[in-house]
């Protein structure tokens, strides 16, 4: 067995007890090699970050020093420390959180903190510790745990002069107060933050375009990942490998249902307002960009008969969405073939919760285990604008098809188009540089940055060597 792809190109380190993470060692046996190598220099960075995560983590002597020391700073004046510390909070669903949080470790790095993350019981069992011997969980126990804090240690309008111990900053797509996101990539806000040994971050977006508009971060970043759109293939990579609990659902079901197929099909249907929008209106956008691109053959509809195929192959859908009509109907639709020839095409369906609920253990288990299994696919249908599909596509370095967002009874010519970039889209990047100058075009303005396909506000990373 090549050692490179158990550890990935040489971003996971050696020394894992492998009983307690089982997937680390087991994932590569999954998925296919990725062609995308990692830099030197990002597994330099990457190695020199599990360092202070070790020195300065939670349940290390240097951790609870540091953070009495913050905790007793009299005014919030900004008191020495030998490790700076960043706090993630979390906001909205799973898919949201998992790219926010690849965002937040990225600048973790560029900033030499130390990432912890807020979370409840809700993901506790969702995936394993990245870094060796430690956690980068925030003790339940720590005060930073306590919402006064986040109300107490915002960032004031227009005010970057004083020091402060502790900072809180919101990058969340809805907050009202907009001054955050617009301000982060400037260098008088990141000069601000630089002295603050404690910053709380809550996100639910992949803010790493706007790490690319601070001269700064795009020189470490350009370092790290010369081919930009693999900044969260890398980092999705290294990050979130699923619990023990986590690989057998996923295991167990891929084995029963989508292993022996010659091609696996992703199909994530995300349906944005199921009350003004019809079920029939969905599947027939899926079916004419499925059928249309040939990602799934044409059937005769009389005699429910495959009309094109390959002698003897399988093709396996795996449906993922709230609503099970969708895998229903696809299934009626292929549940006959001609006998002696053609395609097989078998629809599966893990769940159907009908609603989306946050803050629950098991239907985030259900959630991660379908992004995953969406992310082995040889081709992936996504909805537009839906982060569960940024998080299959990136770790699986696939560019999706992404099917056309419709919120009534409505038609879309072409129903999907192809995704140039496998990585996530950014919805809420800056509308003005520093000084105050509107930024009206992202693609003339900075090279590795890009509209977005599926959201014309928003941009993502592209390889700069082969944008159009």
């Amino acid at each position: 067995m090549d050692n490179r792809d158990e550890v990935l190109g040489g971003l996971l380190t050696l020394g894992f007890d492998e009983a307690s993470c089982i997937s680390r060692v087991h994932s590569h046996l999954y998925r296919k090699v990725s062609p995308h190598r990692p830099s030197p220099y990002l597994i330099s960075k990457l190695r020199n970050y599990e360092q202070i995560h070790a020195s300065c983590g939670p349940n290390t002597r240097t951790y609870h020093r540091n953070m009495r020391k913050i905790q007793l700073s009299k005014d919030n004046n900004a008191t020495a420390t030998t490790c700076n510390y960043l706090i993630w909070t979390p906001v909205n669903g799973l898919g949201n959180q998992i790219i926010s949080i690849a965002a937040t470790f990225l600048y973790a790095i560029l900033t030499d903190r130390v990432l912890l993350l807020k979370f409840g019981k809700d993901k506790l069992a969702l995936f394993c510790e990245p870094f060796l011997n430690s956690t980068w969980i925030l003790p339940h126990n720590s005060p930073f745990w306590k919402e006064i804090y986040i109300q107490t240690y915002q960032i004031e309008k227009d005010n970057a002069s004083n020091s402060k111990s502790v900072l809180f900053i919101n990058l969340q797509h809805s907050h009202s107060d907009s001054s955050h996101k617009e301000k982060f990539h400037c260098d008088h806000l990141q000069n601000l933050i630089r002295k603050t040994p404690l910053l709380i971050l809550r996100s639910d977006q992949y803010f790493v375009p706007s790490l690319f508009m601070n001269p700064l971060f795009n020189l470490e970043i350009n370092k790290m990942f010369p081919e930009k759109d693999t900044v969260f293939h890398h980092l999705g990579r290294y990050l979130f490998h699923p619990s023990n609990e986590a690989w057998e659902l996923i295991t167990n079901y891929y084995q029963a249902h989508l292993a022996k197929a010659d091609e696996l099909i992703g199909l994530q249907i995300r349906v944005f307002n199921a009350v003004s929008t019809p079920q029939q209106a969905i599947m027939d956008l899926v079916l004419s960009c499925t059928l249309n691109h040939k990602i799934l053959p044409k059937v005769d509809l009389q005699t429910s008969t495959s009309s094109v195929g390959k002698n003897g192959s399988v093709k396996a859908v795996l449906v993922a969405s709230l609503y099970e009509e969708y895998g229903d109907s696809l299934r009626r639709m292929y549940q006959k073939k001609p006998k002696g020839s053609g395609e097989s095409i078998e629809v599966y369906q893990p769940s159907h919760e009908r609603k989306q609920i946050f803050n629950d253990g098991k239907h985030n288990l259900k959630a991660w285990m379908e992004m995953y299994l969406l992310s082995l696919s040889d081709v992936l249908v996504t909805t537009s604008l839906s982060t569960f599909g940024y998080v299959a596509q990136g770790l699986g370095n696939l560019k999706p098809w992404l099917l056309y967002r419709i919120v009534r009874n409505e038609t879309h010519f072409p129903a999907c188009e192809q995704d140039f970039s496998m990585e996530p889209c950014y919805h809420d990047p800056p509308k003005h540089y520093c000084e105050g100058k509107p930024l009206k075009d992202f693609a003339s303005s900075f090279p590795s940055l890009k509209e977005c396909k599926d959201f014309s506000f928003g941009v993502k990373l592209v390889d700069d060597r082969t944008k159009l």
